[in-house]
């Protein structure tokens, strides 16, 4: 008896686990769905993605994906995770052992344009929330059979844009959308209308000449666009 009631109390306490985990994922998405606006930080260097996002977070922006093509990007992530009011995921993620060192860093969600199914148990494990890229029905659906809490549309712009997410949505309705790819701040409003949960913008915020040049004001300007 006291060995079966061991492995009952085991199963309600992994119940219990996952249940906590989903609920944070769950409170997560709310909170990425919120902002309406990720910003997408790939640049040449790990200081011009450091100044963007200080600039963009002065700005009033505070949720942002760090993409691996950055050099060192799991160590900026921990960088600038350690700052409680920003909120950090990393982007273009290759393979499981990647989402794992970025989550460790502090990474809360873990984004990447294709569809590969081991980036979503670390990803539960944490709390953390998938975003797996596709582009047509069948894609969306490999997408979420492979646990994808997000399907991140990419390249947004050069498959028809808000017209493209429109239609996704009218067969998937509860599915939450991230458009990115071409994605500018006078966009937003029609993607958000066609039904996407939220965007992701790159080279419009995070522009590497005007972070070089030191232009501030020009990409603090963009972001109040989408405020």
């Amino acid at each position: 008896m006291a060995a079966g009631a061991g492995g009952v109390n085991r199963r309600r306490l992994t119940a219990g686990v996952v249940a906590a985990e989903g609920r944070a994922m769950d409170t997560l998405l709310s909170t990425i769905r919120a902002a309406r606006v990720v910003p997408v930080v790939r640049t040449h260097s790990a200081a011009h993605a450091a100044t963007v996002v200080r600039w963009l977070h002065d700005a009033g922006l505070r949720i942002f994906e760090i993409t691996m093509t950055v050099p060192n990007a799991p160590a900026l992530i921990r960088e600038l995770a350690s700052d409680p009011a920003l909120l950090i995921g990393a982007g273009t993620v290759r393979d499981q052992a990647s989402a794992e060192a970025c989550l460790a860093a502090g990474a809360r969600f873990i984004v990447a344009p294709w569809v590969d199914p081991t980036l979503a148990s670390p990803c539960r494990h944490t709390g953390s929330v998938l975003m797996l890229g596709a582009m047509t029905p069948t894609e969306v659906r490999a997408a979420l059979a492979a646990g994808a809490d997000v399907v991140k549309v990419f390249p947004a712009s050069s498959v028809g844009g808000p017209g493209h997410i429109r239609a996704l949505c009218s067969v998937f309705p509860d599915v939450a959308f991230c458009p990115t790819g071409g994605v500018g701040p006078g966009d937003v409003a029609a993607y958000l209308a066609a039904g996407a949960a939220f965007v992701g913008i790159g080279g419009a915020l995070v522009d590497e000449k005007r972070i070089a040049a030191g232009d501030r004001a020009a990409i603090q300007a963009a972001a109040r666009q989408v405020l």
